[in-house]
């Protein structure tokens, strides 16, 4: 499982409210969730972000409510996964569940820079910073929660479990 894509910058204790405003939860539309991601640290992110970019957060991300919507919002805005210090333990689950792959590597996460561009290997933990050349390694994720974001969340990876047998 292979990421390549800028990385975008934040800081500490970027909560559930920063990544989707609760102004916008009377839907859960996941495209809906899309235009706002993050809209509240940054009114440009949901315009500017590629596929594959990658978000880089402090320690602490995800923390607040404990809304899937968040990590859907980054998800269907095209991000491929996040880097961070540290997260909140329901935004790390949620993330999961939903299938968008997180990685915690502070050493990362204090290092890179916004519009860096980074190559993530889920599988190895090893975080390339392709802009400067450093190299960091992260705690791998491991290969049945793989599975679970191949699948596209949880929810796809029971049925398809279920289909098989």
């Amino acid at each position: 499982m292979l990421f390549e894509g800028r990385a975008w910058k934040f800081g500490d204790n970027i909560d559930t409210d920063v990544i989707i405003p609760a102004r916008y939860l009377n839907t859960s539309d996941p495209k809906e969730l899309a235009a706002h991601a993050m809209e509240d640290a940054d009114p440009t992110f949901a315009a500017r972000v590629q596929p594959g970019d990658i978000i880089v957060g402090g320690s602490n991300f995800g923390c607040g409510s404990s809304r899937e919507h968040a990590p859907l919002a980054l998800k269907h805005a095209g991000v491929a996964c996040v880097i961070a210090a540290s997260f909140a333990r329901i935004f790390y689950r949620n993330a999961f569940n939903i299938g968008l792959p997180i990685l915690e590597c502070p050493e990362a996460a204090a290092a890179v820079n916004d519009g860096d561009r980074l190559r993530v290997d889920a599988g190895t933990g090893r975080i390339t910073n392709l802009t400067t050349g450093a190299e960091y390694t992260a705690r791998p994720i491991p290969s049945f929660m793989q599975e679970i974001v191949a699948r596209g969340g949880l929810i796809e990876w029971v049925k398809a479990r279920l289909e098989s047998k």
